[in-house]
């Protein structure tokens, strides 16, 4: 358990909080990039630690990310106009280009002062892997930015889930880095079968095991952690173990195991202190699966799943749409579609879990190394400023990997890649 001042030094983000000190030292992603495809499109609202912004993109294709309220008056720009490359607000016609730089002001007489001296706040941006990235700390202090791991190449398959999830980050996050929760939560979605990994079927990922109680091991690295999750395999359990590997790349990216079609990460981005942004991203360099199947798969289709706003029409006031009558006949929840299944149980913690209630075991050594690695890096954020210590070894994000299947017992699993072990599977 921790204690209520650890606790908000965990979750809380907004204002001068040093976790939020922490995310405003790293890209964060403020869109995806279909939601500003169009030049000249709708601008599109984004909220991180607790800021408020406007994503758009100009009549050029140059992207711009600004404070979403007006300079002049405090109105919304993502309401306003974005024409002949800027935007400009509907009260009194201000208008500013993506770098923020007054382009007109219609309310004022052309000798205004504020023409030349007035500069709305812009944030530098970037765009790669599907997303549209900003940086909201210090401006003389821009980290490098690097493609995420998930865009290896120009052409790999990216599909993306969106869903809003109505708690706290962190809460978020520990649901993403928990191997255990799967065999049960998801164990109607991820059935045990007589299989050598994780085997992608239309609704549904057959696993090589129904071993509920995994071994947890776990190495801390200059990007944050990994672990293995060992457990007893269905197929020849004298000579191997089930392997899934976990990377929490800090602050807020998870590599979770992947199944024989594609690759899978998580981000858990805080809005502010009592939202977060959940983004599911499959992936892979030749295959995958497309963006609708993804979507569908998850339960997570736009319009049909989910509202304008990325909220769930299956929530808690209609108990995630809970088909109890499905339970009967063996569907584990009776909730459609893992990220659902897991936005009711994070979501029921409260908007920040109450963590002096706890009572964690032996399938909780991830979330105990999470909460240790990022309480005291925002002790370090608040006495010195300084932010998440990563490496200078941390190898490149594209390198970074998962892996999940059956491997001999001997076998190290910090060096497993499935092509590494595949003459050694067992025959089925």
């Amino acid at each position: 358990m921790l204690k209520p001042q650890d606790n908000d030094l965990l979750c809380r983000v907004e204002g001068d909080a040093p976790m939020g000190g922490i995310m405003r030292g790293v890209w964060l992603p403020a869109c995806m990039s279909e939601e500003v495809a169009e030049a000249d499109g709708a601008p599109v609202k984004s909220r991180l630690v607790g800021e408020d912004l406007v994503v758009f993109r100009d009549t050029r294709g140059a992207l711009g990310v600004l404070d979403e309220h007006c300079p002049h008056r405090g109105a919304s720009l993502a309401l306003g106009r974005n024409e002949a490359c800027g935007l400009r607000c509907l009260y009194h016609g201000w208008k500013f280009d993506v770098q923020g730089a007054v382009v007109d002001m219609a309310s004022e007489p052309a000798t205004s002062p504020l023409r030349q001296n007035l500069r709305h706040r812009a944030y530098p941006v970037r765009e790669a892997g599907g997303f549209v990235w900003v940086w909201l700390g210090d401006p003389e202090a821009i980290a490098p930015f690097e493609a995420p791991a998930w865009a290896p190449t120009p052409t790999t398959n990216i599909s993306i889930v969106k869903m809003h999830a109505a708690c706290n980050w962190a809460q978020v996050l520990e649901g993403s880095i928990d191997s255990a929760h799967s065999s049960s939560l998801h164990s109607t979605n991820m059935p045990a079968a007589r299989v050598t990994g994780s085997t992608a079927r239309e609704g549904a990922w057959l696993r090589p095991s129904d071993d509920k109680a995994p071994r947890l091991e776990i190495e801390q690295t200059a990007f944050g952690f990994h672990y293995a999750a060992l457990r007893r395999p269905l197929v020849a359990p004298e000579r191997f173990n089930y392997v899934r590997t976990t990377l929490f790349i800090a602050p807020f990216t998870v590599l979770i195991p992947p199944n024989d079609r594609y690759k899978l990460a998580q981000m858990l981005v805080p809005i502010d202190d009592v939202n977060t942004m959940f983004y599911w991203i499959a992936w892979h360099e030749t295959g995958g699966i497309g963006q609708d199947e993804w979507r569908a798969f998850c339960h997570a289709t736009p319009g049909v799943d989910l509202d304008e706003n990325w909220r769930k029409r299956r929530n808690a006031d209609n108990r995630y749409g809970q088909d109890r009558a499905a339970m009967q006949r063996g569907d584990f929840t009776g909730i459609q579609g893992i990220p659902a299944q897991d936005m009711a149980m994070w979501e029921s913690m409260g908007p920040i879990a109450d963590r002096t209630r706890e009572h964690l075991g032996s399938s909780d050594l991830a979330i105990l190394q999470f909460r240790r690695q990022m309480i005291e890096a925002a002790r370090r954020f608040q006495d010195k400023g300084l932010p998440f210590a990563a490496g200078q070894d941390r190898p490149a994000l594209v390198d970074l990997a998962s892996f999940e299947g059956l491997a001999p017992k001997a076998a190290d699993w910090r060096t497993l890649v499935s092509a590494t072990i595949a003459d050694k599977m067992p025959a089925l």
